[in-house]
């Protein structure tokens, strides 16, 4: 199981160094930034799992910095702590986008139970939303799946993530420059027949439905139809 990435935003030196040391000892793979400013660097850099994040600091502090992360990321949990106790400073945290709140002083076993916590609820609204109907298919693009009739087929990543473009944009022209730099990294002719191969692959794998086609629009990309929907 891979460890879970924790970013730790937290100015008072000491306590970071203890949270860091025993989060560590635990399993837990640790970074940290000392200011709100350094943090959300560091988090479109790093892309941690968790954010636990000190409310109190220099420079910016911990809510604006969960303000600006929340304008493009919406799923990453964040678990404030802080020795503000105001009933509006809580508020004001979970307006932010906060999932959690810890005050100091805090348990470190208090804080480690917290963090799986928010971990579990993260990976099962993730799990949620990225599960699709394609026809009489099931496709669980967390788990890299489809389902059909109880029968299970194993996707690769590619596969998995050119799916789940085609689910979410149905009926609508995917742009084949757009996969091909997210997910080769360059658009090349070589990487637009290595993707075409991948799309085939997809047909067969979807072909027990006779209703689903993945159509070619050429020059431009690729359109997931369900015919009856």
């Amino acid at each position: 199981m891979e460890k879970i990435h924790v970013l730790l935003v937290e100015d008072e030196k000491t306590l970071a160094m203890i949270i860091k040391d025993t989060l560590e000892e635990q399993g837990f793979k640790i970074d940290t930034a000392c200011n709100g400013e350094e943090g959300l660097r560091a988090f479109f850099s790093l892309k941690p799992d968790v954010v636990v994040a000190d409310v109190m600091m220099p420079r910016m502090d911990g809510f604006e910095m969960v303000r600006r992360i929340r304008q493009s990321d919406r799923q990453t949990p964040v678990l404030f702590l802080t020795a503000r106790s105001a009933i509006n400073d809580v508020v004001e945290g979970f307006e932010l986008g906060a999932n959690d709140y810890l005050k100091k002083p805090f348990g470190m076993q208090e804080l480690i139970v917290r963090i799986k916590a928010l971990m579990n609820k993260a990976f099962v609204s993730k799990e949620i939303a990225d599960t699709y109907e394609i026809g009489y298919y099931l496709f669980n693009a967390v788990a890299q799946q489809l389902v059909f009739a109880g029968s299970v087929q194993a996707l690769s990543h590619r596969e998995s993530e050119i799916l789940k473009r085609l689910c979410k944009q149905r009926n609508e022209v995917v742009n084949m420059q757009g996969i091909l730099l997210d997910l080769w990294g360059d658009d090349t002719f070589f990487n637009a027949r290595s993707l075409h191969v991948f799309i085939t692959k997809l047909r067969h794998k979807l072909a027990k439905d006779h209703r689903i086609r993945i159509v070619n629009v050429r020059g431009i990309g690729y359109k997931l139809i369900v015919e009856g929907e």
